[in-house]
């Protein structure tokens, strides 16, 4: 029999905490289960630049119930991320982005049938051109499946605006580049282009295509849902960011 507090391979740890809260501290906000920080591997507290971010990573803790499964909270590991990775490595995230970048997914429309073509034109179209000018990233659409070389100004445009956000956005940044296998809706569900939601429907023209014609089965569905809610995490991320501070009562 297991040692109590051992945790076999595999097995989720169970909730050891009654309450969560979120409280101020020196240079951010922290979130607090029984009026103490959890912890990372590294010893660092949870902690983040603003009260909302707090809130959407204290609500992950709150949402447990009677083990902790960390591969549904987001929040709590983008925050880590944030803070124990990415600030000696923001040049290599930052060409995680620019890889993204390079090999976007707006860029490699399908090329039939003619009814899927029209509608990811219709909708990635005019993004490419907003990408181009709001932001001077200027990518060049393939003609076909073989891969197209980017010009080298757009994704040094790509890199600028990745180095430029602090340690907390870019760790939400290189999130969304697999999430949706594309810079540009990354950046633009960071700019406020669009919501969580709809830039994920972006990203899945092609697959709503294919369900439509051939159905979809409850695995590939549980999926979608499980995607669509990161898609949502990550849009209350940005926003949290953006938010004014929050004084405490």
């Amino acid at each position: 029999m297991a040692q109590k507090g051992f945790i076999e391979p595999g097995e989720k740890p169970r909730r050891f905490y009654e309450t969560v809260s979120v409280a101020e501290a020196a240079d951010g906000w922290q979130v607090l289960l029984d009026g103490r920080p959890p912890r990372s591997s590294r010893g660092l507290a949870l902690k983040t630049p603003t009260h909302l971010l707090a809130e959407l990573a204290a609500a992950e803790w709150q949402a447990q119930v009677q083990h902790i499964d960390l591969a549904t909270m987001h929040a709590t590991r983008l925050a880590y991320t944030a803070l124990e990775a990415v600030p000696s490595a923001r040049e290599s995230v930052a060409e995680q982005i620019v890889l993204y970048a390079g090999n976007d997914l707006l860029c490699y429309p399908a090329e039939g049938p003619e009814g899927l073509r029209t509608r990811q034109a219709a909708a990635w179209e005019p993004l490419l051109a907003r990408a181009r000018d709001d932001l001077g990233i200027a990518l060049e659409p393939s003609r076909g499946i073989l891969h197209r070389d980017q010009p080298a100004q757009a994704l040094d445009a790509v890199r600028r605006h990745a180095l430029s956000a602090d340690d907390f956005t870019l760790s939400g940044l290189a999130f969304g580049v697999p999430l949706f296998g594309s810079a540009v809706l990354t950046l633009g569900l960071w700019r406020g282009w669009f919501g969580g939601e709809e830039a994920f429907a972006l990203s899945r023209i092609d697959e709503t295509w294919q369900e439509a014609q051939w159905g979809i089965d409850e695995e590939a569905a549980e999926r979608t849902a499980r995607l669509q809610a990161e898609a949502r995490m990550l849009e209350a991320w940005f926003r949290g960011l953006d938010a004014p501070p929050v004084s405490p009562a």
